[in-house]
């Protein structure tokens, strides 16, 4: 399982934007007023070659002005997110400074027995601020000075966490003896009748009414000659609809089951058509970078008409993402089940390529030979070589000069066209640009020392 880092603090501290920075999204909603995020939200950080899961929660103290209970000043939400995490990162506002609130939540928080990162957010280039002196006074060793608005410090920090975390990357790491195959999807889909078929036993409980699996299952099976892992996950519902608490944490565990895959089956269920929640499943599968099928259920209950509407619904509405392979099925009647393993057997041959650095340097220079990157401040864009940083999910490492510079539409050039070149099926390629070091930088300031 994935690292787990809880983000807890005040209402409108910058919790939510410090969320997105870290996860390069906009899941969670940003308004400049007390109270938005009322639960939470759930996503993945990358630094360094390493990621962990990140929860963004709703804010805590200042709810209930005339209440004195301590208790009050923690959220349900917010405690079950602390204590599922390794490490709490505590926003607080470097403009207000030090309250009285942060003063009772520091008590409250260090009972938990957990790292605490305290960030002073919100100095936007005012990174030392005297306004970190007071936070000292938390008793709280860690103080780490942001912006999560521009991304000042927050380099730094990711640094420091996943250095804590260093243990727990390392036992991850060993866990994994097989080839995952996660399956994802709303309560009620067919996510465990699906896995039953594969494995051809019933293994997992099935039963007509949502909810019926609470917590992910894990089951290992040799299929055509390979051994797989496969997770049936809980439901993912709409969370209007979702009351209980236990089910609430079934959110966290698709997204660790995902996290854990090598590919995700997103389960559709065909006779309720593309919704919301499953758009909203497969943006989390692409923002993991791992491969997808994304399988529509229950199609022997459809006509003509209906299968070419269903058709149009994922064609239009997940536009957004280019390379899932589409696959109609009836877990049910057994209906398509050996071409969707078939396909799954395709998409892990095709991840076993040569991913040595002179091949994917030298492909990384005919892209740029094709379509070259912009001129900035006079000067191009050198991009130099690329090599292999992980394979799950792929992630190449591209070095050169200036590319703190280069735009999202050429990253997307570069990611669309390696993915051609390698031809991987239903599996994108993720791209982290490095800055070459100007040796004469380092000359200059070691001749300054010398004198």
């Amino acid at each position: 399982m994935k690292p787990i880092v809880a983000i807890v603090g005040r209402p409108n501290v910058g919790k939510s934007t410090f969320f997105n920075t870290l996860t390069s999204s906009r899941a969670a909603l940003v308004v400049d007023r007390p109270g938005i995020t009322r639960d939470r939200q759930y996503g993945v950080a990358h630094h360094n070659l390493k990621s962990f899961l990140i929860i963004d929660t709703g804010g805590i103290g200042e709810i209930d002005h005339d209440s004195k209970d301590i208790a009050d000043l923690m959220t349900e939400q917010s405690i079950l997110a602390a204590n599922e995490s390794s490490i709490l990162i505590w926003i607080v506002d470097g403009r207000t400074g030090l309250t009285n609130v942060d003063e009772v939540l520091a008590k409250k928080l260090r009972k938990l027995d957990k790292p605490i990162f305290v960030v002073v957010n919100k100095l936007e280039g005012n990174l030392s601020s005297l306004s970190l002196n007071d936070f000292y006074k938390l008793g709280i060793e860690s103080v780490w000075p942001v912006s999560a608005k521009r991304g000042d410090g927050i380099s730094k920090l990711l640094d420091e966490i996943t250095d804590q975390l260093s243990c727990t990357f390392e036992d991850s790491s060993k866990q994994k003896e097989h080839p995952v195959i996660s399956f994802i999807g709303k309560p009620n889909v067919g996510k465990s009748t699906l896995i039953n078929k594969i494995i051809g036993e019933e293994r997992v409980l099935t039963y007509d009414k949502p909810g019926t699996t609470r917590d992910s299952i894990k089951i290992t099976k040799k299929i055509n000659g390979r051994n797989y892992s496969l997770i049936d996950t809980a439901g993912v519902r709409k969370k209007s609809k979702v009351k209980d608490t236990v089910e609430k944490f079934s959110v966290l565990k698709s997204f660790e089951a995902i996290e854990l895959a090598d590919i995700v089956v997103l389960i559709i269920d065909a006779t309720e058509g593309v919704t919301e929640q499953d758009s909203s499943l497969l943006g989390m599968v692409q923002d993991s970078g791992k491969s997808i099928i994304v399988a529509i259920n229950k199609c022997e209950e459809l006509g003509k008409i209906e299968k070419e509407r269903i058709k149009s619904e994922l064609s239009r509405k997940f536009n957004f993402i280019d390379y899932v392979e589409y696959h109609y099925i009836s877990a049910k009647n057994n209906t398509g089940i050996k071409y969707l393993i078939k396909k799954i057997d395709a998409i892990i041959k095709s991840l076993d390529i040569d991913f040595s650095t002179p091949r994917l340097t030298g492909m990384l220079q005919e892209l740029i030979v094709k379509h070259p990157p912009k001129i900035v401040r006079g000067r191009r864009i050198k991009l130099r070589y690329m090599h292999l940083g992980q394979t799950n999910p792929i992630r190449f490492i591209i070095h050169g000069n200036q590319t703190k510079n280069v735009p999202d539409s050429y990253r997307r050039y570069i990611c669309k066209s390696l993915r051609k070149k390698l031809k991987l099926l239903a599996t994108p390629v993720l791209i982290e640009f490095r800055q070459n070091e100007n040796p004469y930088v380092k000359e200059k300031k070691y001749n300054k020392r010398v004198r």
